[in-house]
């Protein structure tokens, strides 16, 4: 057995590499979105690895941890054998079952690794690999230079205005950006758990569309309402290679009833925005480790819920179907979480709190790390590629539930 160092993703002091020399295989994760701790090599060959924690979480009482990413350069062919000791330890183990790893050579194709399996509490991941370097990740990340990059294509538009609401906890802006000039407010979300990748791919195709002065129904849209995006709430969890967390171990999705400057300030600048700008609509959008399908899940629970509520969003799921079969068969599909009993619902959360403090349709959209149940793709699994399609359909949605959303704002 080989003893090796920590790969750690922290801002302040990267780390180094982590050498096999007798096996000719070079690990390192001290990069944007990196995290993997190599810790021990055995006689087979099996290279055993442990996925770091987020800081302690003091409201779910834990560290959480599920989210890896790691580069690894070998100097032959040979089969590489890859062990994840941790993961049954992790914060949603049923998440590694019936998963396959994502893989790049270039960090821009993404594709499934077939050889992972999920058994007695590690996730193992063999690949023969057909470069000397190659990446491995739960879900192919959005790094925050990709971040810089679409927020500044989006300032190139006249159709945009950028605001910095404030600084995170690490220092860095919270981007976001405001376009149409409509009357209604609809608020779009993503990345309050940074290791859901996809929320980012998702605004990015969006984001792309909604931007675009050739689409007609963008333009209406437009024309309707105020877009308030924030792509990323969470940059500076995103960089380290957390899971759910802020630098200070926040989880920002329990943070909406009291938000703070010192521990959540991703989302007190956000929560006062809206209190400025006031709400309409309000999509927050994340992954599900555990869900084999794309899924709405609403705010049932919340005192003011009423009919008026919930056919509109029925009638928002039923039209983000129609738009992109990915969606699923709404609501056919099973929700993938429990509906919360009539005055029930937890005011932590960002669609409960948003919904009862706004009187509005609001709602958390959730993406698999695995794939769609309904339309699966053996190659891919769930991906970049159709989460920025899913984002961009999400706006023939939208317009077809705008006439209500205005009709309820008039009363």
């Amino acid at each position: 057995m080989h003893k090796c160092v920590a790969l750690t993703a922290r801002c302040a002091k990267p780390a180094c590499s982590c050498v096999h020399s007798s096996l000719g295989v070079s690990i390192r994760a001290d990069f944007d979105s990196g995290n993997a701790t190599a810790c021990a090599t055995h006689a087979d060959g099996t290279i055993h690895l442990h996925i770091r924690p987020d800081p302690y979480t003091e409201k779910d009482g834990r560290s959480h941890f599920q989210w890896f990413c790691f580069m690894v350069k070998v100097t032959s062919a040979n089969k590489v054998r890859l062990r994840i000791d941790n993961a049954g330890e992790a914060s949603y183990p049923k998440g590694y079952v019936d998963y396959k790893a994502c893989m790049t050579y270039d960090r821009n194709t993404w594709f499934r690794v077939p050889e992972t399996k999920y058994e007695d509490g590690a996730l193992h991941i063999d690949v023969v690999p057909e470069e000397d370097t190659f990446y491995l990740a739960y879900f192919p990340p959005y790094t925050y230079e990709q971040h810089l990059k679409l927020v500044d294509l989006c300032k190139e538009s006249s159709l945009v205005t950028y605001e910095n609401l404030g600084e995170t906890l690490d220092g860095r802006s919270m981007d976001m950006l405001h376009v149409g000039t409509g009357a209604a407010h609809a608020w779009l979300l993503a990345r309050q758990h940074p290791g859901e990748s996809m929320a980012e791919w998702w605004m990015e195709g969006m984001l792309k569309r909604l931007v675009d002065p050739a689409d007609q129904g963008a333009a209406k849209l437009r024309s309707i309402f105020t877009f308030h995006v924030v792509p990323n709430m969470n940059v500076d969890g995103s960089i380290r290679g957390h899971l759910r967390t802020n630098a200070a171990g926040a989880n920002l999705n329990r943070e909406w009833m009291e938000p703070s400057l010192e521990y959540s300030p991703e989302v007190y600048h956000v929560r006062n925005k809206m209190d400025e700008c006031g709400v309409d609509f309000c999509l927050d959008v994340h992954g599900d480790e555990e869900c084999p399908y794309n899924f709405l899940s609403g705010a049932e629970g919340i005192p003011s819920w009423n009919d008026t509520l919930e056919n509109l969003f029925n009638k928002f799921g039923f039209a983000y179907h129609k738009a992109n079969p990915d969606f699923g068969g709404f609501p056919i599909t099973p929700n993938g979480y429990p509906i919360d009993p009539p005055g029930s619902a937890n005011l932590r959360y960002c669609t409960n709190q948003v919904g009862e403090r706004y009187r509005c349709l609001s709602a958390t959209l959730e993406m698999p790390f695995k794939d769609t149940i309904e339309t699966p793709d053996d190659t891919a699994g769930w991906s970049p590629e159709r989460s920025m399609r899913l984002g961009a359909s999400m706006l023939d949605a939208l317009l077809e539930v705008s006439s209500e959303i205005i009709e309820g704002k008039s009363k």
